[in-house]
């Protein structure tokens, strides 16, 4: 008995918080759908699908999401290439200064956004660097790539060597192991990392403000326009957002299960070993 009301306290709290959590993204979403009397009135004033047929009916703010696109699908990709190489030398190499580093990777999360967009905006204009589009690209990079090592280091941590091991029992290259078995086990730790400084690229301000000159990003007009009222298509593109997101999600999930089920039941047909005749 004791252990049913336990059971149902917890799910109950973990609903609230589920709910908690959730309520602005539902909020966001149904006033993607409203007709607002004025652009500084919030309150729900009739239903619509005009912001969804017309989500650039403002040019500027398309141009400005756009361009966070553009930059946060440029920060990723390098970020995602130099943070993942980075966490297999960190997990599958014995150095000297290994240690320093891990402590290292995790000072630009624990360092002020604000402290870290006024110490980029001194290097930029100490060396002489004018500050827009590519000086964004930089800054994001420098601050995800530590997201992404930390994330991919632990997915390889979790990762079991003897499946590799095995496979390299089984006469697989070192190439054939990497490709067949760890790429795969591996890949849906790379691919969270890669949403993760997608997500951090395109929702930064704070440190994007400090160096974006006459840049314009989706989340400074968002910020421009919460002075004159926003318009109701910044939920719109909100919420497709999200629910792009959560697809994505849902698919790296359903992938990585695939690939560890493989993996795991069948090494030899994935290395595809030759046998030998006794």
């Amino acid at each position: 008995m004791r252990r049913w009301l336990a059971d149902r306290w917890v799910m109950g709290v973990a609903l609230l918080v589920l709910g908690y959590l959730s309520l602005p993204i539902i909020v966001v979403a149904g006033l993607s759908f409203n007709r607002p009397s004025s652009r500084l009135s919030y309150d729900f004033n009739e239903f619509t699908l005009d912001n969804w047929t017309h989500p650039c009916a403002t040019s500027d703010m398309c141009d400005a999401l756009v361009r966070s696109m553009e930059i946060g699908l440029i920060a990723t990709v390098v970020s995602t290439i130099l943070g993942t190489l980075m966490a297999f030398a960190l997990v599958r190499h014995g150095f000297r200064g290994r240690s320093g580093i891990n402590g290292l990777i995790f000072l630009p999360m624990a360092t002020p956004e604000l402290v870290m967009g006024t110490s980029l905006l001194a290097l930029f204009v100490a060396a002489g660097v004018p500050q827009g589009f590519w000086t964004i690209v930089i800054a994001h990079v420098m601050f995800c790539v530590s997201f992404v090592v930390v994330t991919v280091k632990a997915r390889l941590a979790g990762m079991d060597r003897r499946l590799e091991e095995a496979a390299m029992d089984l006469y697989a290259s070192e190439w054939q192991t990497f490709r067949r078995i760890t790429l795969p086990l591996v890949l849906p730790g790379i691919v969270a990392a890669a949403l993760l400084a997608f997500s951090l690229s395109f929702d930064d301000f704070i440190i994007t403000n400090f160096n974006a000159g006459t840049t314009v990003t989706f989340p400074m007009y968002v910020w421009g326009a919460a002075q004159r009222g926003i318009p109701p298509q910044v939920n719109v593109i909100g919420t497709a957002m999200f629910a792009i997101a959560l697809l994505l999600v849902g698919a790296s999930s359903l992938r990585g299960r695939r690939a560890r089920r493989a993996a795991l039941a069948a090494p030899v047909a994935a290395v595809g070993a030759p046998t030998s005749a006794s």
